[in-house]
């Protein structure tokens, strides 16, 4: 069973497209570039008092065809979402948004309104062209922190946590496990607000967002940027009780973080979000392996091994 779950994941699209960014990585290297890795999240920027972070997301068209309200909200809740993963607070948005002057574009502008007065983050510019046969969007965020917490800083011996909230359901037809549309909005502002708390309150020392790679992908590129390996138990991850693991996996969720900390910080962490009802537990242990190994039953098996098979290859040196 183990082995021909995690074959499937590693054969998912949104997991595969993580590939690509090798390319990306290659050039841009060649680049005038900052002190800080590429990698994050958000890229770090520091400043006066703390650091300014830049973050941008763009969707894919199938999405924004498909769904182009839920398309538009998610423009600003996945950006926020990459603010908070670093320990940020969202300060403003831009989008670059092409369509027609149609219902379709109206509900991406909707879709974005809306996500913007329930997360209080306002959209002060952009770009558009109401003149194109094909619905695109693309949107980028500024926010502030003053703790940063960056996938490169996760340490050999810490926890690995994941945070999910569960109080949701899929938004057919993607595995987009929705839990913020139809949440009060207060309750979405304080949520997302835990993360930089907890940067603050140095529980954590490295974090990110679960993304379209589904959530091994997304320890495989913590992993990748602080050069770990980690043994996961399949069995602690948090998971809706009706939901198969071969879904759940290529999953991505509305809120849902993986964060490393110390033994001494693992029962305030954890704490932090199990009181606001989200659920949260220690999911398996970083090492020096550059593995990343999975756990479920009696079966062991590796899921993705960095010293042969890189992912992104963001952070590394390309000289």
């Amino acid at each position: 069973m183990l082995t021909e779950l995690l074959n499937d994941l590693r054969s998912a699209s949104g997991l595969q497209q993580k590939t690509e960014i090798q390319m990306v990585a290659n050039i841009l290297s060649k680049g005038f570039t900052s002190p800080f890795p590429n990698g994050d999240d958000a890229a770090i920027l520091p400043v006066e008092g703390g650091f300014d972070l830049f973050a941008g997301e763009g969707f894919m068209d199938e999405f924004v065809a498909t769904d182009p309200w839920f398309a538009g909200w998610c423009g600003v809740m996945v950006n926020a979402s990459d603010i908070a993963a670093m320990g940020g607070r969202p300060v403003a948005v831009v989008n670059a948004l092409w369509g027609g002057n149609n219902t379709e574009t109206r509900q991406l502008l909707e879709g974005m309104a809306s996500a913007s007065n329930a997360y209080q983050i306002p959209i002060v510019g952009g770009h558009t062209n109401l003149r194109t046969t094909q619905p695109r969007l693309a949107v980028s965020i500024l926010g502030r922190a003053q703790k940063v917490l960056s996938s490169f800083n996760a340490l050999s011996g810490q926890h690995l946590v994941a945070a999910i909230d569960l109080r949701g359901q899929y938004r057919a037809p993607f595995n987009n496990w929705n839990a913020s549309t139809t949440a009060p909005p207060e309750r979405l502002r304080e949520d997302l607000a835990l993360l930089p708390k907890i940067a603050e309150q140095e529980l954590a020392s490295a974090a990110k967002d679960i993304s379209q790679a589904g959530l091994l992908g997304t320890i495989v590129m913590l992993l990748e940027s602080s050069k770990l390996g980690a043994t996961i138990d399949l069995s602690a991850i948090p998971k809706p009780l009706d939901v198969e693991w071969h879904q759940w996996l290529q999953s991505f969720p509305s809120f849902g973080y993986l964060l490393s900390c110390n033994d001494d910080s693992l029962a305030k962490l954890l704490s932090q979000f199990h009181k606001r009802d989200i659920a949260a537990a220690s999911i398996g242990r970083l090492n020096n392996s550059s593995q990343c190994r999975i756990n479920h039953q009696s079966e062991t098996e590796v899921f993705w091994d960095l010293t042969t098979t890189p992912l992104t290859n963001m952070g590394v040196s390309h000289a």
